[in-house]
């Protein structure tokens, strides 16, 4: 009988480009790669920050697993330099994670020197990095043969929370960006999918005490809890593999049945 299973779930050697990978998800999802045998570019603000994830995935892996490169995604000529050391270092690129963004700034509309200054920073980090890496990592990604895309997006794009204008607006764009990405790079093979977490235990929500999302999570979460950065890097290796080549232009919710609970 002629096997069904022809795909690989395997990333094994594959390249990956994890931005916002010092914390969070993007350790998680750094992480995660490194188990999974593919060399990883950790991206992020802060040279100790950086060298700290790096060093804990060579004690497992060893030197060669992964690089550390210093990002402000918000500077053009930085990603110009974090794609150009990631293929001198790994001589390909087959996977970019578009993972960096700032927290929910408060934007209100009544204040308007707040709201100009946190527009600004916000777009520039959570929606228009993301273009700028994709642009410049696209030469390299369309000689992979299972090159792809994925964008950190937010539930904040598919419902809203007052006061987060721009945050809200950015994860919104990033879920219309990787779209119309979708659209426009398919016929070169490559997938643009987008992933929108909703309450999950990270820096972003290190403040929040315990009691808060307890009952957060016990009026507006079907799973009753908040989630692990694991449980999206997961879901990002999952978009990744070679056998998810038909899945594109997807934006998936992470966030334990959040987004659709009514009542």
């Amino acid at each position: 009988m002629e096997r069904l299973t022809s795909l690989s779930r395997s990333i094994n050697g594959h390249a990956t480009i994890v931005t916002g990978a010092a914390s969070g998800m993007g350790r998680a999802t750094a992480h995660l790669f490194a188990d999974e045998g593919a060399r990883v570019v950790v991206a992020d603000l802060g040279p100790e920050r950086v060298d700290a994830v790096i060093n804990e995935i060579h004690a497992i892996h060893g030197p060669d697993s992964a690089l550390g490169i210093v990002t402000d995604v918000a500077d053009s000529a930085q990603l110009e330099t974090l794609v150009t050391r990631s293929v001198e270092w790994a001589g390909r690129l087959d996977i970019l994670i578009n993972n960096a963004g700032v927290s929910m700034i408060n934007s209100p509309f009544q204040d308007a020197d707040e709201f100009e200054t946190s527009w600004a920073q916000t777009v520039d980090v959570n929606l228009t990095a993301h273009a700028r890496l994709v642009r410049l990592a696209l030469p390299h990604l369309l000689q992979s043969h299972a090159a792809r895309i994925v964008n950190i997006a937010s539930t904040e794009a598919l419902v809203s929370t007052a006061g987060l204008g721009a945050y809200a607006a950015t994860k919104a764009g990033v879920v219309g960006l990787t779209q119309s990405l979708a659209v426009e790079l398919g016929r070169h093979g490559v997938t643009v999918n987008a992933i929108c977490p909703g309450p999950i235990n990270t820096a972003m929500t290190a403040g929040i005490d315990e009691e808060s999302k307890a009952r957060y999570s016990r009026r507006r979460v079907p799973l009753r809890r908040y989630g692990m950065p694991e449980e999206v890097a997961q879901m990002t290796l999952n978009l990744c593999l070679p056998a998810s080549s038909f899945v594109s232009g997807a934006h998936i919710p992470v966030d334990g049945g959040m987004s659709i609970r009514h009542t």
